[in-house]
C-alpha cells in the first residue's frame, strides 16, 4: 500500500537573531511514512523534535532540505491558500484541551467554524454538528454550551470531532492525551481507534509515553536529538526494544508492581552506564 503521508530526509532549522549564530538543526534527514488507514506511533522525551516534525508537516515549521509529500504531491513549500485548502485532509489534535478551544464561543460555533469556512449551508453544518458529537460520545445538548462547562477529557473530544468536522485523511496528534488523568486517556484513546476503524483516518500520534503508543500505533517510531533512530511493528518496538536510547525509554515507564519497577529503574542505569562507556 502505497503512503499518503511522507518526510523524505526532511531538515528543520532555526535561526537566531544573533548575526553570527549557527543555526539550530531540530531535524536531521528524517524520514517516516504513514499509510491510509493506520497510525504511525512518534515517540521520544521532549527537545527529541517529535512535534517540530508534525509542526513540519502542518507548514508551521521552516523546512530547510528534503520533503514532505501528501497523496504523491510535494507540499513542502505550499502557499498560504494552497495550505488552507489542504486544512480540508490533514487536520491536527494538540495536546492542551483547555487551551486549544476558544472559552467565548459555544461548541455549535467552535464546529460549525471550519465547516462554515468550507462552504457549507446553516441546515447542512447543524446537522453535521450533531453528527460529530454523536460520533466522539457527546449528547446533542453539548452544543449550546461552552468548552469550560466541560471536563479535560470532554474538551479533548470536541478537539477531535473539531478535527473530523472537514473528514480528513491525516489528523497530526501531538501529545493529546498527556493533560489527561490515566482513566480519561484511555477512554480517549478507545475513541481514536474507534473513529479510525470506521473512517479509516490515519494518525501520526505524537506521544512521550511508549504505554501509549503501545495501545494505539501500528508501528513506532523512535526519535532522539533530531533523528529517527529505530522503526518497526508497535508490539516489536514497545516490548522488545533495540536501540539503547528506546531500551531506556522502555525501562523509564512506570508499571504497578514495586519489585519489577525497582528492577526496572536498575536495569535503566545499568544501561546508561554502559552507554557512557562507549
Amino acid at each position: 500500500m502505497n503512503p499518503v503521508l511522507e518526510a523524505r530526509d526532511l531538515e528543520v532549522e532555526y535561526r537566531s537573531k544573533r548575526v553570527r549564530a549557527k543555526p539550530f538543526q531540530a531535524l536531521r534527514g528524517v524520514s517516516i511514512e504513514v499509510r491510509a488507514g493506520e497510525t504511525l506511533g512518534l515517540v521520544g522525551e521532549s527537545g527529541s523534535g517529535k512535534t517540530t516534525l508534525g509542526r513540519a508537516i502542518l507548514g508551521l515549521a521552516p523546512v530547510a532540505a528534503g520533503s514532505i509529500v501528501y497523496d504523491g504531491r510535494d507540499i513542502t513549500r505550499l502557499r498560504r491558500a494552497e495550505r488552507r485548502e489542504l486544512g480540508r485532509e490533514i487536520q491536527a489534535v494538540f495536546q492542551d484541551p483547555y487551551s486549544s478551544l476558544s472559552p467565548s464561543m459555544t461548541i455549535e460555533s467552535i464546529l460549525t467554524e471550519p465547516l462554515a469556512a468550507a462552504g457549507a449551508s446553516k441546515k447542512d453544518a447543524r446537522a453535521k454538528v450533531l453528527d460529530l458529537l454523536d460520533r466522539v460520545g457527546l449528547p446533542s445538548v453539548a452544543r449550546s454550551r461552552l468548552p469550560r462547562e466541560f471536563s479535560g477529557g470532554q474538551r479533548q473530544r470536541i478537539a477531535i470531532a473539531r478535527a473530523l468536522a472537514l473528514d480528513p485523511r491525516v489528523i497530526v496528534c501531538d501529545e493529546p492525551v498527556s493533560a489527561l488523568d490515566l482513566s480519561t486517556q484511555e477512554r480517549v484513546l478507545d475513541l481514536f481507534i474507534e473513529i479510525q476503524e470506521r473512517a479509516g483516518v490515519a494518525y501520526l500520534f505524537i506521544s512521550h509515553d511508549l504505554s501509549v503508543v503501545r495501545h494505539i500505533s501500528h508501528r513506532v517510531a523512535v526519535m532522539h536529538r533530531g533523528e529517527i533512530v529505530e522503526t518497526g511493528s508497535g508490539d516489536q518496538v514497545t516490548s522488545a526494544p533495540m536501540h539503547p536510547y528506546t531500551q531506556r525509554l522502555f525501562l523509564a515507564a512506570p508499571v504497578s508492581d514495586p519489585d519489577v519497577q525497582r528492577e526496572r529503574r536498575q536495569q535503566r542505569r545499568d544501561l546508561v552506564l554502559g552507554v557512557g562507556r562507549d
